[in-house]
């Protein structure tokens, strides 16, 4: 077997283009020999992965208009429209709620981590909905310690593809990394974390329905991954969905219909619980709109 799909298969983490380069650039190595991504490995070969450091930066200030649900001096919540990247990343250094909170306030100047200053769970890029960022390191840690104990309530709005038969039910299992695209996510026996996803079905369609998800834990694309797996994926769902099911639509979709319309939490400081909702954007609502109509 290749060298590179080998480390591809146990280092999930990285993508095969990742490993290839890190090949190239002497990252990875093996002692007497000069490893190419193509390299066959042989019996008793010792490999050797050293992970550089990310090259740092340091976010700009931008004028990015928020959706201000709730602030205090300890945490902001926004409702997040879709096509926003929540940090940079290679490929997003601009336009990102990162840089729209550091013009929005000093207090995101000198907490958490450099790119990521008060985030404490993410939504996907094109994934409208509610989001609490932390002011404070105090409440960083306090609300990164509620998310890992699974003590938030989050729900989402999603319109799929088909409707769930039952009309309500639990889906469990362990979500990993796809093992031969690495870039997806999907429903994996090894290497996985567990996954729990609550849905119901609030209205159904002719085709599709609103579904009502709650999840329990957050694993990445947690809920595309969990009703694709089931046969329902997300309308306009450009890595799980079905493009031939979106063209029967009496709409174009430019996005995964999906919406974090819930979420509830303690406050860092005051212990008070807090509960907040809003409505799916005008783009979800007009979907809807069109397929109740005979």
């Amino acid at each position: 077997m290749r060298v590179d799909l080998w480390l591809t298969q146990h280092l999930p983490d990285l993508s095969r283009a990742q490993i290839q380069s890190l090949i190239t650039a002497a990252y990875i190595t093996s002692p007497g020999i000069t490893l190419k991504p193509g390299t066959r490995l042989t019996p008793g070969m010792e490999i050797t992965v050293t992970i550089p450091p990310p090259k740092p930066t340091t976010p700009a200030p931008e004028d990015i208009p928020l959706n201000l649900l709730f602030e205090d001096d300890d945490i902001l919540v926004i409702n997040k429209p879709a096509g926003i990247v929540v940090h940079p990343a290679p490929g997003h250094e601009e336009g990102t709620l990162v840089n729209a909170l550091l013009h929005h306030s000093h207090h995101f100047w000198n907490i958490g981590e450099t790119t990521r200053p008060g985030i404490v769970h993410r939504l996907d890029k094109e994934t409208s909905g509610i989001m609490v960022i932390a002011k404070t390191e105090r409440a960083i840690a306090s609300l990164i310690q509620q998310f890992k104990a699974c003590s938030v309530a989050k729900s989402y709005l999603a319109l799929a593809h088909g409707t769930p038969d039952p009309a309500s039910g639990t889906i469990e299992n362990f979500i990993g990394r796809h093992p031969v695209d690495r870039k997806r996510m999907a429903v994996v026996k090894l290497n996985g974390k567990r996954a729990l996803t609550h849905y119901q079905v609030i209205e159904q369609f002719e085709n599709t329905s609103l579904i009502q998800a709650t999840i329990e834990t957050g694993r990445t694309h947690q809920i595309r991954v969990h009703l694709a797996h089931l046969g329902y994926p997300l309308v306009g769902d450009p890595t799980y969905g079905n493009r031939n099911r979106d063209r029967t639509l009496p709409f174009k979709p430019t996005r995964q219909m999906l919406h974090a319309a819930h979420l509830a939490f303690t406050h860092p400081t005051s212990a008070e619980k807090l509960s907040f909702s809003a409505p799916p954007p005008e783009d979800f609502t007009f979907a809807c709109n069109l397929l109740k109509t005979p």
